[in-house]
């Protein structure tokens, strides 16, 4: 590999094997075993770990850690490996871990993977092709990922679990069991409209009578019996010409997604 594609304050183990259009900036760090196929990108800060075998045109972004040694009490430091394919995309502070001897040793990544900042891969996983896995969404050991599945932000996925082909797994959803190829899984959603942001509003300077004002709103919004239409007719008739009970209503009416209420 040429000196004008790895930076000088790189530091790249002297076993690594990395082929000549790879890129590495500033402070990476490749280690021992690792092998980087054409067109690789590593990132400043980036941190690559071994054994570890890498094809074609994989992406790793500032503070990832790919092929790190496996979270797992048992682990004593044997020989265990990371097989990645082509086209992934490993954003910020991803973590990928390399298998177990009791799991069979290796953890596979397939290829056009896209991991979002914070997302994690347990030992032993297998992924397939062209998923998505979304912010900190996480896998613990031995899951299977099959191909096209999106798993959503903050949602973890219970070890030995399968996933299958094209399924989607909304936010902050909790996994303990297998996922049907094609299935939409959500958990049920709570969320609620409690009223304004009292102290919050308070503490911004807004007047007393502001503040009643948008409670007095509020209560008609989401506490009446009213629909949201009738509700907002009921605000405008009571508000008084309120500058602030007018920007809640325009926000309203607005709305593509619906409001919580």
């Amino acid at each position: 590999m040429s000196l004008a594609q790895l930076h000088s304050q790189a530091v790249v183990a002297g076993s690594a094997k990395l082929a000549a259009s790879v890129q590495v900036g500033p402070y990476a760090v490749i280690g021992e075993g690792v092998e980087l196929g054409e067109g690789c990108i590593v990132h400043a800060h980036a941190t690559i770990g071994g054994p570890s075998v890498f094809g074609r045109n994989n992406v790793f972004h500032p503070y990832c850690v790919i092929g790190g040694d496996p979270q797992d009490y048992t682990y004593r430091g044997e020989r265990t490996e990371l097989a990645v394919g082509d086209g992934n995309i490993f954003r910020e502070h991803v973590t990928i871990s390399r298998g177990t001897a009791k799991g069979g040793g290796v953890t596979r990544i397939g290829n056009n993977n896209f991991f979002l900042a914070g997302s994690h891969v347990g030992h032993d996983s297998q992924i397939g092709s062209n998923s998505l896995f979304v912010n900190a969404a996480t896998l613990a050991g031995h899951v299977i990922v099959e191909d096209f599945v999106t798993l959503g932000a903050f949602s973890p996925v219970h070890q030995f679990c399968r996933i299958g082909r094209y399924a989607y797994i909304g936010a902050s959803t909790v996994i303990t069991q297998d996922v049907p190829p094609f299935a939409l899984v959500v958990t049920e959603r709570e969320t609620r409209l409690f009223g304004p942001n009292t102290i919050g509003l308070e503490r911004k300077g807004f007047s007393p009578e502001r503040v009643r004002t948008l409670q007095r709103a509020f209560r008609l919004l989401s506490r009446s019996k009213l629909n949201t239409s009738q509700a907002l007719a009921e605000i405008r008739r009571v508000s008084g010409g309120s500058e602030d009970v007018a920007e809640l209503i325009r926000f309203i009416e607005s709305s593509e997604r619906g409001i919580i209420k």
